[in-house]
């Protein structure tokens, strides 16, 4: 069913939708061998704010975005090759239910579903279609990802210092190295994090700008040097500590689709078919 050409057309002008859904500001997703294989919506734990996301898996990559218009307008289009993923299966929190964490070698985040079996579904479907991609190509999955960030009612005062109350002029930042919730005077250094930006510079705290200096220290054999720029000037404010949250209150699950992989339909499943035999690319 699966190299039916009618599967092969419906296929097609899923991933089209899907493409269209994003409108200009999106990237292209078709592409020869590509599967549309589920869709749904999750929950995205964010800095200051749970957003709701709708989420799409394919053969080789999964994609999400923000929802303007639920199954007709998306925005905020991110895409994560499969190979640079890993899954971690998490337990309950007081707040967030069926959560799992989703890390890249950008950015780390924390998702929850609507039900146990809708996440079991989504972990399982990821993981399948991740090993199918790495067994069929030459692809290398990634060794290094960014970490999660502690959220932000985790802590009222600094992680480092442990003096500073967070409140007023007091705001709260990431570390992007080690995720920890940091005053300004303890978040000063900025450094390039190879596998989340190749130059940009990022918010660090002090501890783990002492500890990546040292280790420039061992690889070189000498001394890590310091450079001529000044603090003010070698200050670059990372896009996670600039990114907007985003407005509109938080919507309705609606289920996830998936296609059943034995049969080649695309359906709404009430029991989800966890996957089988998925076409390696």
């Amino acid at each position: 069913m699966m190299d039916h050409p009618t599967f092969e057309r419906e296929n097609q002008e899923r991933v089209q939708a899907v493409e269209s859904s994003f409108h200009q500001a999106g990237k292209p997703l078709s592409k020869p061998g590509r599967i549309l294989i589920g869709e749904g919506t999750v929950f995205k734990q964010g800095r200051k704010k749970i957003q709701q996301k709708i989420l799409f898996l394919f053969t080789d990559i999964l994609v999400y975005g923000s929802i303007v218009v639920p199954d007709r307008w998306y925005k905020k289009q991110k895409i994560i090759p499969l190979e640079d993923i890993e899954l971690e299966d998490l337990e309950d929190s007081d707040i967030f239910k069926h959560q799992w964490l989703i890390r890249t070698q950008s950015k780390s985040f924390f998702v929850s579903a609507p039900s146990y079996e809708e996440k079991k579904a989504w972990i399982e479907h990821i993981n399948e279609c991740r090993s199918s991609l790495m067994q069929g190509t030459s692809c290398k999955p990634s060794k290094k990802f960014a970490v999660s960030s502690i959220p932000d009612e985790a802590a009222c005062k600094c992680m480092r210092c442990l003096s500073t109350k967070f409140g007023g002029a007091n705001r709260r930042h990431h570390c992007r190295n080690c995720g920890f919730l940091v005053c300004n005077s303890c978040s000063k250094q900025r450094a390039v994090i190879d596998h989340i930006h190749p130059t940009k510079k990022l918010r660090i705290c002090s501890f783990c700008y002492k500890n990546i200096n040292e280790e420039k220290f061992r690889d070189r054999g000498d001394s890590a040097g310091k450079s001529s720029k000044s603090e003010e000037e070698d200050f670059c404010p990372s896009g996670e500590e600039n990114e907007k949250v985003e407005e509109g209150e938080i919507g309705i699950y609606s289920p996830s689709n998936w296609l059943d992989t034995k049969n080649g339909t695309w359906e709404r499943l009430s029991i989800y078919d966890y996957p089988k035999s998925i076409p390696s690319q």
